[in-house]
């Protein structure tokens, strides 16, 4: 008699079946692998286009750090193009369809190009939302990049304004940082050197976009026209003027901060005491092109505009700065997007943007770092990273409009000279720069 607690032996069909099952899945699995390895094997390396050469070498380090912390078989081609080389470079690769990048990164001026029709970026919005960058990234910062409610990249920079100054040359004229709270003491203290035959700044296109900013107004308002503010903006002009009439401020000999040579004359001579730029001015350019001043430089907040109740405002604007965006035609989107989130919300990455001498990161969290927190022997020992995270809550927003770059391009170019040697008034550039916007809109 049977154990009734006893299961039956399966029948040789019922083993054949089960063998078949299970001969069936290790098929499955197999193919599976297979499949998996050959895209592997076919997947391309990334293409990466970087507007600058010295950030090249960034983004080159950046792969590496990927590969050790994220995916070991990750690639991508790293190549540098210069900032204005850029647009053409992308145009050309985007008619052609001849191998177009994968990742841009792109200044922020410049993105304004991409605003007439369709955007040729994917929009990143959701998946930023998604990786909390909408929260950890300087809000007025991550505005940068958006374009009708839809955020096509990511910016990698802080772009802080301060004003950096030479603290030998300070002790020389008995002068401090607390004697620049407003730029009315500024106007004053450079009076005083003027007299001296010292001029206190040089002057740069860039510094009128600076100052609007800083007074709450820009190149062109959120309805997308230009000069929202024409009082304020011709106002500025004037005042910039006067800084050249009264020998407070000084023309570089090819009317640019950014230009090799006026580190090499006008900075390494002390001919002026200050410079105007954003954390990247600091941090690249005169850390590259006056080591010799290294202990000199200190870093102090833009001094303030009064308000008409005479209440001083901000002490800091902002002035450019790059950004990763992504193009629509790439088909490796989420390769692509693992990436730029990876250099965007990586501690070391972010730090590694900093103390490479690249700029100081948007990325809130990364504050908290010590290594963003160090004092800083070319500063004279100053922390520059406190300073910049102090300022940071005050950094305005950019407003985006497809005609800011033209806008842009055509006061450096064809009215800045003119207007600071009184060839032009302030009031002429302003109906000039309208009319030729407006012909093109």
């Amino acid at each position: 008699m049977m154990n009734s607690a006893a299961a039956p032996n399966p029948s040789p069909p019922r083993l054949i079946d089960k063998f078949m099952k299970i001969k069936t899945l290790a098929m499955a699995v197999l193919a599976t692998v297979l499949v998996s390895s050959a895209s592997a094997a076919e997947k391309k390396p990334l293409e990466i286009w970087i507007s600058s050469f010295q950030d090249k070498v960034y983004y080159d380090s950046m792969v590496k750090l990927y590969q050790e912390k994220v995916d070991k078989d990750f690639q991508a081609n790293v190549s540098a193009f210069g900032f204005r080389e850029m647009p053409d470079k992308l145009a050309v690769a985007i008619k052609t369809g001849v191998n177009p990048p994968d990742v841009v990164q792109l200044d922020e001026v410049l993105f304004g190009v991409y605003l007439n029709g369709k955007t040729p970026f994917l929009d990143l919005t959701d998946r930023i939302k998604k990786a909390d960058l909408d929260k950890n990234i300087l809000p007025n910062r991550l505005k940068l990049f958006s374009w009708k409610d839809k955020t096509f990249g990511v910016p990698q920079s802080l772009s802080a304004v301060v004003m950096y100054y030479r603290t030998d040359l300070f002790e020389k004229y008995n002068l401090t940082p607390d004697d620049f709270k407003t730029w009315d003491d500024f106007v004053e203290k450079g009076d005083e050197l003027a007299a001296k035959h010292q001029a206190l700044i040089a002057l740069d296109p860039m510094y009128f976009d600076i100052l609007l900013r800083q007074r709450n107004t820009d190149w062109f308002g959120k309805d997308g026209k230009p000069f929202p503010d024409e009082v304020k903006a011709i106002d500025t002009m004037k005042w910039l003027v006067d800084l050249h009439k009264q020998q407070i401020g000084i023309v570089p000999e090819r009317a640019s901060i950014f230009d090799p040579v006026f580190f090499s004359s006008s900075v390494a001579s002390g001919e002026v005491l200050c410079l105007m730029g954003a954390d990247w001015y600091g941090l690249d350019m005169l850390q590259q092109f006056t080591p010799e001043l290294s202990g000199k430089w200190g870093v102090m907040p833009l001094p303030a505009w009064k308000d008409a109740n005479g209440v001083a405002g901000r002490r800091t604007s902002t002035f450019a700065g790059q950004g990763l965006l992504i193009y629509e035609g790439t088909k490796q989107p989420d390769e692509s997007w693992k990436f730029i989130e990876f250099v965007m919300t990586d501690i070391d990455a972010n730090v590694q943007r900093f103390v490479d001498g690249n700029s100081f990161p948007a990325f809130k969290p990364a504050w908290k770092d010590e290594r963003l927190l160090k004092p800083m022997p070319f500063f004279n020992n100053q922390s520059f990273g406190k300073e910049l995270i102090a300022l940071a809550p005050e950094v305005p927003q950019v407003i985006v409009a497809p005609g800011r770059p033209q806008a842009i391009f055509m006061f450096q170019e064809n009215y800045f000279s003119q207007l600071i040697y009184d060839q032009i008034t302030p009031e002429k550039v302003v109906e000039e720069i309208k009319a030729a916007l407006s012909r093109t809109q």
